[in-house]
């Protein structure tokens, strides 16, 4: 992989660190991000368990940041306990963000669960709740969302404080999805999908996207991006194929799209 050019500041602002497929060889990982540029990464959590090894490795790097949260698929698995522990844990000063939390009715593997007992609704009830912490603890919200969208939105009207900050990972909605989010004034995170052959949806979204409003995220070990798509384990490294592309679809120079996006990412979750 070619060394990106000097002075060039990317944040990854939406990694899975934690997640075994990088966990145990952190130490490289963090030294080949560095070397490609990254300068700080967000690591987010999914579940009570993943979210206690985030605390745990944002008080050992300091250049980590990290969110706690619980992604959509695990809804019918959580407890009132761990609705308690997030509220904690969420006071963690280098706690930047609540997520990922949304909706996800693509797999729907969430019917009911103790939060939900009376009816089908687990997802929606666990996204309402982390939404409620966020506004408690002023801090933004990261959101899920697959085959969900008008369902996300009517959530986020109708229970997300007003002055909660919003940001939608990992996109892939259309030009007019793109629109009513922007619209609604939330921000925008693009991953390596940018870069794949059948992903043209996703560049012409990122095409109306204002710098101000974007961020990019490698969803690591997910989704690597073109060239390494299906042959390596994604990485924060491989953030900067994400911005390049980006970058030809902006006709900007990389350096400059760079510090765009890493001062709105900056903005976003109040990073020193």
């Amino acid at each position: 992989m070619p060394l990106p050019p000097k002075m060039i500041n990317l944040i990854d602002s939406h990694a899975h660190l934690t997640f075994k497929e990088l966990a145990g060889s952190l130490n490289s990982v963090l030294r080949r991000s560095s070397v490609a540029g990254v300068t700080k990464c967000i690591t987010i959590g999914t579940d009570a368990e993943q979210n206690t090894k985030v605390i745990a490795i944002i008080d050992e790097y300091e250049n980590l940041f990290g969110s706690v949260g619980i992604h959509p698929h695990y809804a019918s698995d959580v407890l009132a306990a761990d609705i308690e522990e997030m509220k904690e844990l969420a006071k963690h000063k280098k706690i930047v963000a609540i997520g990922e939390t949304g909706l996800d009715f693509h797999y729907n593997f969430s019917t009911c669960g103790e939060l939900s007992r009376t009816k089908p609704d687990a997802q929606k009830d666990l996204f309402k709740a982390l939404l409620e912490i966020a506004a408690e603890r002023k801090l933004p919200v990261i959101i899920h969302s697959r085959d969900a969208f008008d369902e996300t939105i009517e959530i986020i009207d109708k229970f997300a404080d007003k002055n909660t900050k919003i940001v939608f990972h990992c996109w892939g909605g259309t030009a007019d999805q793109t629109k009513i989010v922007l619209d609604k004034g939330f921000y925008i995170s693009f991953t390596g999908v940018i870069t794949f052959k059948n992903a043209q949806q996703t560049r012409n979204a990122a095409k109306i996207v204002p710098l101000e409003k974007m961020m990019i995220e490698t969803d690591c070990p997910y989704m690597s991006p073109e060239p390494f798509r299906k042959q390596k384990i994604n990485e924060p490294a491989l953030l900067i194929h994400i911005a390049q592309k980006i970058a030809e679809l902006k006709q900007v120079s990389l350096e400059s799209f760079a510090d765009a996006v890493a001062k709105t990412t900056k903005q976003f979750f109040n990073l020193p």
